[in-house]
């Protein structure tokens, strides 16, 4: 049996939850493609980045199923009992000790469960636990109790979204990257089976510097002095990647980005 399993890259502030749910676009997609699980990273889905409850549920009404995090996702405290008590919100596992809520769970995509597992980079990022040894305990600890694992790996440098990818090839479905809102042109199967891209993009405004308006940004960069972001509106999209996994080997057989 073939599943699909959609990934998206970031949801940029309440325009681009919109933008999914605005006529049933996400859902449409999801329908039309036969897609049984949709993962979506949503630490910059709250208005001026990170999660609260409010954005994570329209992410879900949008059709999203499971929502991943990153170096934002603590930015709001109501986002903290969220991440406690619903196993649909997940954070990065790595995160030092203490951290609210967990770093992965399990979802049923067409009757198999697929392990859904989120990590932070530690290159160019706060500090976290290692990626490497945080996936491999987390295989170890869930092994026998799902049939697909899949991966958001939220990270800058893109040799250690590659490395992590390259480590775990032929024993995760998916490595997907996230955090640097810009798709990458490297969507493939790598050769153990595992489908792989370095950055899904961002989901939200293409019209101004990766979700926020061109003039804070460029101001920050030409004055530089701190400037308050603001969102910008306009060119909406999603940004994605569409894998193809088979249950039977759970092991990913077509890898494709995606647009809509």
């Amino acid at each position: 049996m073939i599943l699909k399993i959609l990934m998206l890259g970031d949801v940029v502030r309440e325009n681009g939850i919109r933008y999914l749910a605005s006529g049933g676009r996400l859902r449409s997609f999801v329908r039309e493609n036969g897609v049984s699980l949709t993962v979506a990273n949503g630490e910059n889905s709250a208005e001026g980045n990170g999660i609260t409850p409010s954005s994570f549920e329209g992410l879900i009404d949008a059709g999203c199923d499971v929502v991943t995090g990153g170096n934002h996702t603590f930015r709001h405290r109501d986002a903290y009992s969220l991440l406690d008590d619903d196993p649909r919100a997940i954070r990065p596992a790595n995160m030092y000790g203490g951290a609210p809520g967990v770093g992965w769970c399990r979802a049923d995509a067409g009757g198999a469960t697929v392990l859904v597992v989120n990590l932070i980079g530690q290159v160019f990022m706060d500090p976290a636990n290692s990626p490497f040894e945080t996936l491999e305990n987390i295989l170890r600890r869930e092994a026998g109790s799902f049939d697909i694992a899949v991966v958001d790996f939220h990270a800058e440098a893109t040799s250690e979204k590659m490395a992590l990818a390259r480590r775990f090839d032929g024993r995760v479905a998916v490595v997907a990257g996230t955090h640097t809102h810009v798709m990458t042109a490297d969507c493939a199967v790598l050769p153990g089976g595992t489908g792989y891209i370095t950055d899904l993009g961002m989901t939200g405004s293409s019209d101004g510097i990766l979700g926020v308006k061109t003039e804070c940004v460029l101001r920050r960069f030409t004055e530089g002095v701190p400037v308050k972001f603001e969102g910008s509106d306009g060119g909406e999209r999603a940004s994605g990647a569409l894998f193809e996994i088979d249950a039977g080997t759970g092991l990913c057989v077509s890898a494709k980005p995606v647009y809509f």
